[in-house]
């Protein structure tokens, strides 16, 4: 899929989410869960995530009964392979135990090192001091 039509793709899914996905999505827009950003329906090569933490590296998937769980596992290793990391969680989960997901979801982005430099960091090393 080209990424014109990609990026389309990804934003029809923005505007159509599964019930699963809207519920989580309440969680995690505007920094709620531990301060972290989080993207919906992230556009990475040829891959949309679910949800994306981009300054940690982390992929959310939400998978509904439809998922396969061979080709979920090569789609898991193609983003490894790029440096991300990914956790799933079925639509079940999510709908049933919103609290759990949550919980694992903030243990694994806060295990994870940022991805980039602070964007101004001390020459000398040493944080800002009042």
């Amino acid at each position: 899929m080209p990424s014109l039509e990609l990026a389309q793709h990804a934003t029809a899914m923005r505007n159509a989410p599964t019930e699963a996905e809207k519920r989580l999505w309440r969680h995690l827009s505007n920094r709620q869960l531990g301060g972290f950003k989080f993207r919906r329906q992230a556009v990475i090569g040829s891959i949309i995530a679910d949800f994306l933490c981009p300054a940690h590296a982390l992929v959310v998937e939400v998978d509904g009964d439809t998922h396969d769980p061979s080709a979920d596992g090569r789609r898991d290793e193609r983003l490894a392979r790029i440096g991300y990391h990914v956790i799933r969680f079925t639509n079940h989960d999510v709908i049933a135990n919103m609290e759990g997901v949550l919980s694992a979801i903030l243990a694994k982005v806060s295990s994870l090192p940022p991805r980039w430099p602070h964007p101004n960091p001390s020459p000398e090393g040493e944080g800002l001091r009042p």
